[in-house]
């Protein structure tokens, strides 16, 4: 299975046709060499904002400072790609440019070193007071007993999430001598002992180190992960460093912990608001901080440019691409066909992913009924996609997410299936961790859009949006009414209900839809109640 881009069939692999190319935010020159050299390419390098007419653009490249909206996409109806000049793609609308047949493509490996090595050098800053000995000194002061630092060999190094980044700080910190223990719900015990880390639970990474640093993407189940409660579990004298995304430490709380003294210092390259406005955050003195600049070098900026340059060159040539964080470029017909399927193993893969937090093994996805009849290779990427994106601190798309996948041990295919089980079209997804296995079964009906029917053998039939709540129970007279009452009493209102069980008095399982986000305290609740067994919360 090809895990490669689809080029546009309308370019001509070899034509000597000339594409227009506008370069909206300032980009290294060197980094643009592939483009500037090439005898088919005319680059404009100017704001789309500002061009009366964009409309002979074939591909549009940009970094941060460019909002690549839907309207922007109808002033250039000659688009086929965009290219971004770094990981995230939040300013540029993908929903919109896959519905106009735009591939939209990133460059996921530019700033990793860039960022490991920023990282470790607010490490270094923390552990010495390099910052603060600087002010001094330049103010005038020669106080060598103000500054007493520690030595980094021999402390326990906390990696909260395992990706690109973290990989490259784990060497680092290995060469100062310093024992690295990581939390990452995808990492395998077999690729920590080859990496030579300790693979650790959240609990235990935040009771264990001395230095605690986040690289996982901001999402709703990252945003304030070192927040009040779990900050409170780490060591009295902890650093804490988030070089990853504003959001992931919760300031407030960070905030507190500081005035307390129980943190001893904290290095912060990104904020919850930016530009940084919280005063009161910057004026602790053992509170060092950067202007999100960990990705600022001269080598990751040339980096991130001669990716995407060399991606759009190709891809206008009519090569394979492998950075697109889109669908691959179809036929509007097919496109079409396979939409529905796309968007239900996206989300199939997302509830996996939240629901299975044990390192994971393999992931098999089965087809059966009319879906079969389509190229499932493009949704089975998709679920790849949506497994691993919540988790990993790179972007995801549906054509390196076997990659990923491949780099953290995990195995994964597709089968196509002569049964369906009563559905005119059917997807299952078995999920193999060390310890564990999770399935689910989704259908799409065109009446009633994606539904969920099986979640672990358990019949149900929802729509997967919203706010979730995922039981395991016992099947006797009262659990749900308790369930309900803690509910009420937490003002949370239940919105649909799906309750399915395989015998009377036995195991069963409810998937509950309700009105708002669901927090920590109240699944904690839950699962306090006599005959539950597990309670997770889902949001999609």
């Amino acid at each position: 299975m090809s895990q490669q881009l689809i080029a546009d069939p309308t370019v001509k692999k070899g034509s000597q046709n000339m594409y227009n190319i506008l370069v909206s935010d300032p980009m290294s020159k060197e980094g643009l060499l592939p483009l500037l050299e090439s005898d088919n390419v005319r680059i404009v390098e100017q704001n789309v904002n500002e061009i009366d007419d964009a409309s002979s653009f074939d591909a549009l490249l940009v970094r941060s400072g460019t909002t690549v909206t839907a309207e922007v996409m109808e002033k250039m109806p000659n688009l086929k790609i965009i290219a971004r000049a770094g990981v995230g793609v939040d300013n540029i609308d993908i929903d919109a440019a896959t519905k106009n047949g735009i591939v939209v493509v990133n460059a996921p490996d530019g700033n990793t070193i860039s960022t490991a090595e920023h990282t470790f050098a607010m490490i270094a800053s923390l552990a010495r007071k390099i910052p603060q000995a600087n002010m001094s000194i330049k103010s005038g002061e020669w106080n060598r007993k103000g500054f007493q630092g520690i030595e980094l060999r021999g402390k326990t190094l906390g990696i909260v999430g395992f990706g690109r980044i973290g990989t490259q700080l784990a060497k680092r910190a290995k060469a100062f001598e310093m024992q690295p223990i990581v939390f990452d719900p995808f990492l395998t015990q077999e690729r920590a002992a080859k990496i030579g880390v300790v693979s650790a639970s959240l609990d235990e990474v935040l009771a264990s180190s001395d230095i605690i640093t986040v690289h996982t993407p901001l999402t709703k189940e990252t945003k304030g992960l070192l927040g009040m409660v779990n900050i409170g579990k780490t060591k009295k004298g902890v650093f804490l460093i988030n070089c990853a995304r504003g959001g992931i430490i919760d300031e407030t709380a960070l905030k507190h912990y500081l005035a307390t003294g129980h943190i001893a210092g904290a290095a912060l390259d990104v904020f919850e608001e930016e530009p940084a406005t919280d005063r009161e955050l910057l004026s602790y003195d053992n509170v060092i901080a950067t202007p999100h600049i960990a990705a600022s070098t001269v080598e990751a900026q040339l980096n991130v440019a001669a990716q995407v340059s060399e991606e759009v060159l190709l891809f206008l040539e009519g090569n394979p691409v492998s950075n697109s964080i889109n669908l691959p470029t179809l036929s509007k017909e097919v496109y079409e066909k396979v939409k529905p399927y796309y968007e239900l193993t996206k989300t199939m893969g997302n509830i996996l992913s939240q629901c299975m937090k044990t390192p994971v093994q393999e992931i098999e996805v089965f087809y059966g009924g009319t879906v079969t009849e389509l190229e499932t290779s493009i949704t089975t990427r998709s679920l790849m996609a949506g497994f691993l994106q919540p988790r990993v601190d790179a972007g995801v798309n549906d054509v390196n997410a076997a990659l990923i996948a491949k780099e953290r041990g995990i195995q994964f295919g597709e089968k196509h299936l002569t049964r369906s089980y009563g559905y005119a079209n059917i997807i299952h997804a078995i999920v193999h961790g060390e310890n564990r296995t999770f399935d689910i079964k989704g259908t799409y009906i065109k009446e009633y859009g994606p539904r969920i029917v099986s979640i672990n053998g358990f019949n149900v039939d929802f729509f997967p949006a919203g706010h979730l709540i995922y039981v395991q129970h016992t099947d006797r007279p009262g659990v749900i009414g308790r369930f309900g009452q803690l509910l009420a009493e937490h003002n949370v209102n239940i919105a649909t209900m799906q309750v399915g069980r395989k015998e009377e008095g036995g195991e069963a399982i409810m998937m509950v839809t309700v009105d708002k986000e669901i927090s920590d305290e109240l699944i904690q609740a839950l699962t306090n109640i006599d005959d539950i067994l597990f309670a997770d919360k889902i949001e999609l």
